[in-house]
């Protein structure tokens, strides 16, 4: 049970090609996001779409092949954790961000 306690799992398709980072022992860093739909009906019957963004974030091998294999538009499911960080600008501002931290990725479509 305790590997259900921070899980995410989504299907969407990339929304930039991914932003790749070499560190400096060599190990990669891969950062993009994706885009989730989900249809449904308002009130007055409408079909309304709503969009919603997910910031991604892979390391290592799993990176290496994102830089490989996935560009811009690309369907994707993945498997990940949640991860909040904060960080400070160079103005001295705290700023917050939530990330998926990518585990697993499977490639969908052609």
């Amino acid at each position: 049970m305790n590997s259900l306690r921070n899980k995410v799992q989504l299907i969407g398709n990339l929304g930039n090609d991914p932003e790749i980072v070499v560190l400096e022992n060599g190990s990669k860093l891969a950062k993009f996001s994706i885009a989730t739909n989900e249809t449904y009906k308002n009130t007055s019957g409408e079909k309304v779409t709503d969009t919603q963004w997910h910031n991604i974030v892979a390391w290592g091998k799993t990176a290496e092949i994102v830089e490989k294999y996935l560009v811009k538009g690309k369907e994707v499911a993945l498997e990940g954790k949640l991860i909040n960080r904060s960080y400070e600008t160079k103005e001295g501002e705290k700023r917050y961000v939530t990330e998926i931290k990518c585990n697993e990725l499977l490639m969908l479509g052609k």
